[in-house]
């Protein structure tokens, strides 16, 4: 058997039930392929149902609040892509008369919509022969084949390309490109593959060479850049300060609390802190910490910490940013997941 035809074979025994699996709609599997971006399928998957509760069809979404979609969204992380699917189905509300495109030409133009998802969508909605190579295909063709040019570089990503394009030639896209998917999530996985009982084993370069831990090559990730977030946690009777997020910066539109961010890790006993403090509440004032939290970005690490204060002061004209909202309103509001998790664990 061919090595494609293994792959099918190996699929159609061992693919996982999942519920975005089995439709040919578009709009649905688009909200698979975004919600999966940077996620986990386990992770992933009970917001997919949740979205697909709440916005049945696209028109559907095309109509919710931004707030509303960024509050279902809290918790996967890189938020743009909540608030690109909503630029999205309003633009395929407006542009398309609500019907969810299904080709790869179509779809490309859509925001938050790239080459792979794109193919995704085509293939898997319209059989579209457009072949998908996102992280778990690239892996299985750098083992399979022994290649070891950087799947992030320029050269790489156009010689993976040209070489799923071929292998799906005579394939049936839609099953390939979950199978090669498929397979490289439960058996060609990342770490600890499952080498010994492998269908493909006797082809696979990467394990006649001994190169399965060392493949697929990446060039080096950008320098993380480390950050001090201080969090000050002021609730008076049934209301909490709370600040909306700006663009520019990381969950940008979500709401968190009034925050002073530090050069390094802030003390309460450190002078130049608690000038600070005192500049943004108008006077000193007697400060607790609650929690201490690291956070871990895909460029940046921030350390968190949270702050309860009371007796405070807050000039209101001057610093526009901070809000006095009921703390039931506040739960409502959309969170980055650190300020998600601290309310629900301290704040009734």
């Amino acid at each position: 058997m061919s090595f494609q035809s293994e792959i099918v074979s190996w699929y159609l025994k061992n693919k996982r039930d999942l519920p975005w699996r089995g439709t040919t709609d578009p709009y649905v599997i688009w909200l698979s392929e975004i919600i999966l971006q940077q996620t986990r399928v386990e992770q992933g998957k009970p917001y997919f149902l949740k979205f697909l509760e709440n916005y049945p069809t696209v028109k559907d979404f095309a109509n919710a609040a931004e707030e509303q979609v960024l509050k279902l969204w809290q918790g996967l992380g890189y938020y743009s892509r909540g608030r690109n699917m909503l630029y999205t189905a309003k633009h395929i509300a407006e542009h398309y008369g609500g019907q969810f495109p299904k080709s790869y030409s179509e779809l490309v133009k859509l925001k938050g919509v790239g080459s792979y998802t794109a193919a995704a969508i085509s293939s898997f909605s319209s059989n579209e022969r457009q072949a998908v190579v996102d992280g778990n295909v690239y892996r299985v063709l750098a083992r399979y084949f022994g290649i070891e040019e950087p799947i992030n570089s320029n050269t790489g990503q156009k010689l993976f390309a040209d070489l799923a394009k071929e292998l799906i030639a005579d394939q049936e896209p839609s099953v390939y490109n979950q199978a090669i998917m498929e397979f490289g999530a439960l058996q060609c996985k990342p770490k600890s593959p499952l080498c010994i009982e492998c269908p493909v084993q006797l082809g696979c370069e990467a394990f006649k060479l001994k190169k399965v831990d060392q493949l697929p090559v990446k060039l080096k990730k950008v320098k993380i850049r480390k950050r001090w977030f201080n969090y000050f946690v002021a609730i008076s009777n049934d209301e909490i300060l709370t600040k909306q997020r700006m663009p520019g910066d990381v969950w940008q539109h979500l709401y968190d609390f009034p925050l002073i961010e530090t050069e390094g890790e802030a003390s309460i006993a450190n002078e130049e802190f608690q000038t600070q403090v005192t500049k943004l509440f108008g006077k000193q004032l007697e400060l607790k910490v609650l929690e201490s939290k690291k956070h871990v970005l895909t460029h940046q690490i921030i350390y968190v910490q949270f702050f309860a204060i009371d007796n405070y002061i807050v000039n209101f004209n001057k610093h526009t940013e901070i809000k006095s909202v009921k703390i039931n309103d506040f739960k409502q509001l959309p969170h980055p997941k650190i300020i998600g998790d601290f309310v629900e664990k301290h704040i009734d």
